[in-house]
């Protein structure tokens, strides 16, 4: 029978609970805070990192902190007034842009897939026919679905139905705005069509059970566990910069996400639409990922 603590655990998300043992590790080890911690000492380690962290990491510092205080039962010190006052000072005297990812356009989707297909012409190695075709795979249904680097890897075969010239259903068992799991629908397309390549993938690597996108090595050799969601970025920036699109430092996973989005929109789709095609449940993530640029619509248009 399942612990109170394992259940506890199955509420917080693995990336979210890693990321708030990575900041309360910063906080003791780093600075050397104590915990249970004073106003004072969140205030003075707010002051130390304001011209180094961003405004983001610092609230994130302040989530954990003050998680870990509930968590244990002691009062939270992040609500006082003085911590409240110093990073009101802090977001005053360092204001930051937000940092956004470069949306991928229909046009450098379509130049990479271009690419990927003529790799995949002059290649024997099945080795690099393997990593081509799921390359193709997770970069088309990561765009047709608007999914996350962290979502991608927790796909699965077994949770996949796949009807060939209709389109595809992929559940996962929770997602970041829903713990008890969802199901996403991509449609067959005529070209750049996430269906084919995940079906082409599938026939070639013989796969029928475990990760939709697992780890291959030199070898060719197929991993049983996916593929790390970090590995997504680095995939996503060197196909980018193999396919000769420039600026790939300035592309991450969420550029799926956001070419996506920022398409939709310049085709017509209204944001109630493409909110509950992603899966989002509020306005304001939403917005983040929509690129409104009026020049940009011409070239987000899907090529006829």
């Amino acid at each position: 029978m399942a612990t109170v603590d394992q259940y506890i655990n199955a509420a917080t998300r693995d990336n979210t609970r890693k990321s708030y043992q990575s900041a309360i590790e910063h906080y003791e080890v780093q600075w050397g805070g104590f915990l249970p911690a004073t106003a004072d000492s969140i205030a003075r380690y707010l002051a130390d990192y304001a011209d180094v962290l961003a405004i983001s990491t610092l609230k994130l510092r302040l989530a954990a902190i003050a998680q870990w205080h509930l968590d244990q039962g002691f009062p939270d010190p992040t609500k006082s007034p003085i911590v409240k006052k110093v990073m009101k000072g802090i977001q005053a005297l360092h204001p930051s842009r937000p940092q956004q990812a470069q949306p991928l356009a229909i046009s450098q989707l379509e130049c990479i897939d271009e690419w990927l297909e003529q790799q995949l012409e002059d290649t024997t190695s099945r080795e690099k026919q393997l990593r081509i075709l799921r390359d193709r795979a997770i970069l088309l249904l990561g765009f047709w679905r608007g999914f996350r680097s962290d979502e991608l890897s927790r796909l699965r075969i077994e949770h996949l139905e796949l009807h060939p010239d209709e389109g595809m259903a992929l559940y996962l068992p929770h997602t970041k705005t829903d713990h008890s799991g969802a199901t996403f629908k991509a449609p067959a397309l005529q070209r750049l069509c996430p269906v084919v390549a995940c079906q082409s993938w599938l026939i070639t690597s013989g796969l029928t059970q475990g990760p939709l996108f697992p780890s291959i090595n030199r070898w060719g050799q197929i991993s049983a566990d996916s593929m790390h969601p970090t590995s997504f970025i680095t995939l996503l920036r060197n196909l980018i910069k193999l396919a000769g699109i420039a600026n790939s430092d300035q592309f991450s996973s969420h550029s799926l996400r956001r070419g996506f989005a920022t398409w939709a929109t310049a085709n017509g789709w209204d944001l109630k639409t493409t909110m509950e095609y992603i899966g989002w449940k509020d306005v304001r993530s939403a917005m983040r990922y929509i690129d409104t640029n009026p020049f940009a619509v011409t070239s987000l248009a899907l090529p006829s």
